[in-house]
């Protein structure tokens, strides 16, 4: 799985001109699925998104977690994290997973982080063409990806 995790002051989806989620100060994650990806890396990649400290404490240093700063997290589904773009200029998705079980892993992904975060997780549709808004905060963007866990 691949997740591009963003710090945000807001950040709203919408599907056919009606908003599906949206949160106030909190993360928005972007996340492809792969088809080598398993059961296994759902409750690590929550956990670490729940556990990210990229807040700022009383000091203005980044060491608080979206928990701890009492945000909320939006989740919304993309294959295209997944192109490569090795031959030519049309990147392919071969790598991306079947919407079934992609579907599945979402789906999965989205209530252990409401688990872990102890509160809804807002999210977008899944498979749907989605238009999303933000106001990045820093900014602060980072990519966290199962088959490299760094």
């Amino acid at each position: 799985m691949r997740a591009v995790i963003q710090r945000v002051a807001f950040a709203s989806v919408k599907v056919d001109e009606q908003v599906t989620g949206a949160i106030e100060n909190g993360l928005l994650v972007l996340l492809g699925v792969e088809e080598a990806d398993n059961a296994t890396d759902i409750p690590w990649l929550s956990a670490k998104i729940v556990q990210l400290r990229i807040f700022d404490d009383a000091a203005g240093v980044m060491n608080r977690s979206v928990k701890e700063a009492g945000g909320g997290i939006l989740l919304v589904s993309q294959f295209t994290l997944h192109a490569s773009t090795k031959k030519g200029n049309r990147p392919s998705y071969n790598r991306a997973a079947r919407p079934e079980t992609a579907r599945a892993m979402y789906d999965a992904l989205l209530r252990q982080l409401e688990a872990d975060l102890g509160q809804p997780v807002a999210a977008g549709v899944f498979g749907a063409h989605m238009q999303v808004e933000l106001l990045n905060d820093g900014p602060v963007t980072i990519l966290i990806d199962t088959r490299n866990r760094e």
